[in-house]
């Protein structure tokens, strides 16, 4: 499935979409981590969990499960939350 990369992280891809195969977000995303070393750690923390400045949405839905069931055309799109003042 089609993975949207944020601009930060394309540093790990070196482009704004990337391919990743799994049936959940968890396995995308270790799918991800694979290809790309390194790229889970800025997206889940140690508790298995989305980091607070990181959203994932799966067809323009957000996502907070890891869980969550995919199928093979899904689109996973990964948007850091910006802040400041």
């Amino acid at each position: 499935m089609e993975v949207l990369i944020p601009t930060p992280l394309r540093d790990y891809t070196g482009a704004a979409r990337v391919h990743a195969d799994g049936d959940t977000l968890a396995a995308v995303l270790a799918d991800l981590d694979r290809q790309y070393p390194g790229i889970r750690f800025r997206l889940v923390n140690e508790q298995g969990r989305t980091r607070p400045h990181m959203r994932i949405f799966v067809n323009r839905q957000a996502v907070f499960d890891l869980a969550h069931p995919l199928a093979g055309d899904d689109e996973v799109c990964i948007v850091q939350a910006l802040s400041g003042g």
